[in-house]
């Protein structure tokens, strides 16, 4: 996993709640073998609606997906981060995440950002009327920044998942981190027990 201190960027606002990660991805999808491509399977269900906005121009640059309350609910698919980080984005705003969701967001390298719904609303209004809005993530001080907005807007963070978004840091280089320890204990370790 890549270290992320900051994410700055443009916004797709993808005004719906509820989103659920059959959805985000549909089962179709989970059939690979392979941990790439998944990014063609984001939201596919609804990308062929012309007016969806994966399908607007005006976002194609944008690395931030900001969505209505309760996103990432339904299932425990990773893959529903991987086609997220696949096509492009770096962190997802929301009011409200699915708990497995959102773990697996931070397992992945994939921010979370938790608004008020006060925010949210604001945040996907602003950028459906300015799709220029620039957008910052700090995670390091865990806040949003939107400067034309007057916005600044801390966002909950645990330390360790800070501190893994900081290191990049997957629970594999977590787990080495204790190599020493690790090795001591299997030295240690009476040979019924191999």
């Amino acid at each position: 996993m890549q270290a992320v201190r900051i994410v700055t960027g443009r916004a797709v606002p993808l005004d719906r709640s509820d989103v659920d990660t059959d959805q985000i991805i549909p089962s179709d999808w989970l059939k690979r073998i392979e941990r790439t491509g998944f990014e063609k399977g984001l939201f596919s269900e609804w990308r062929d609606e012309p007016s969806f906005v994966l399908n607007d121009e005006r976002f194609a640059a944008a690395n931030i997906l900001i969505a209505g309350p309760n996103f990432g609910v339904g299932s425990s698919r990773e893959h529903a981060v991987w086609s997220i980080q696949q096509y492009g984005f770096q962190a997802v705003i929301s009011p409200r995440f699915g708990d497995i969701f959102a773990n697996n967001c931070t397992k992945n390298g994939l921010v979370p950002v938790v608004v008020e719904q006060s925010v949210g609303r604001q945040l996907i209004d602003a950028v459906e009327d300015n799709p220029e809005l620039e957008f910052t993530i700090d995670v390091e001080r865990r806040l949003l920044e939107v400067p034309a907005l007057g916005v600044s807007q801390p966002f909950p963070l645990a330390d360790s998942t800070r501190e893994r978004f900081l290191a990049g840091l997957d629970d594999i280089a977590i787990t080495m981190r204790e190599l020493g320890r690790i090795s001591d204990f299997e030295a240690t370790r009476p040979a019924w027990l191999v």
